[in-house]
């Protein structure tokens, strides 16, 4: 599990679900359906946007170092989870 996206989950959910909500409510749609659409649409992108701008950051971070895979024979107190 990538702990980083966990926190970028609740800023993009706020963007990628308040957006879509104030373009419905501003071009005129007031009804329950249109605001449904609104929040699912956001609610479905929000993960997957949080763990894109995760991987973008470690990638661009060059300090940071993926460890996965069983632990070697140097290191064994190594993580075999990914992107801990």
């Amino acid at each position: 599990m990538d702990r980083l996206s966990i926190l970028l989950t609740l800023m993009t959910g706020s963007v990628l679900v308040g957006g879509p909500v104030i373009t419905v409510l501003a071009m005129g749609f007031y009804n329950w359906q249109a605001l449904v659409g609104a929040i699912a649409a956001g609610l479905f992108l929000t993960w997957p946007a949080a763990y894109a701008i995760s991987r973008w950051i470690k990638l661009k971070d060059p300090a940071w170092r993926l460890r996965s895979g069983a632990p070697n024979k140097e290191n064994k107190r190594q993580s075999d989870f990914p992107e801990t």
